[in-house]
């Protein structure tokens, strides 16, 4: 029980963009510890997860699918290819663009990353049964793509 001097206001906790912020915060913390613990970051799982998913793709097109800004792309991209996860290669089309792929080792290091960002699901959602779980996620993606269609 929280003392008396740090207890929340009441109306902030009826408020779902109090509540909404909060919990991400949460969650972001728990992310960047996780991250931090696997010598990553939230940026090299997103690229990583992209190429996974959609195969080979510009530096552009990677930051389009990630909401990464164009500079942070090429900086965590740097990493990854120092690490030998990405290789980055001139586009045969156009020679002004590089293509970036996934290496075995960088499939290997995604199945770690995923499986750990699993897992901080799993903790941050741990008051919720599998079917809150379920729904939570669906409500939220509604909310994400109301918000994006205006």
């Amino acid at each position: 029980m929280p003392a008396a001097d740090d207890a929340m206001p009441s109306r902030l906790n009826e408020m779902p963009t109090w509540l909404i912020s909060q919990t991400a915060r949460h969650g972001h913390r728990l992310l960047a510890q996780a991250f931090a613990a696997a010598d990553s970051s939230g940026y090299q799982y997103r690229l990583l997860a992209a190429l996974e998913e959609f195969g080979p793709a510009s530096q552009a097109a990677l930051g389009r699918r990630t909401g990464i800004d164009r500079s942070d792309v090429v900086a965590a991209l740097n990493d990854l290819a120092e690490r030998g996860l990405v290789d980055r290669a001139a586009d045969p089309a156009d020679r002004r663009r590089n293509i970036i792929t996934v290496t075995a080792a960088g499939t290997g290091r995604f199945q770690q990353l995923d499986s750990m960002v699993a897992d901080v699901q799993n903790r941050l959602l741990a008051p919720l049964s599998r079917a809150e779980h379920r729904q939570l996620t669906r409500l939220l993606r509604r909310i994400l793509s109301h918000a994006s269609s205006q």
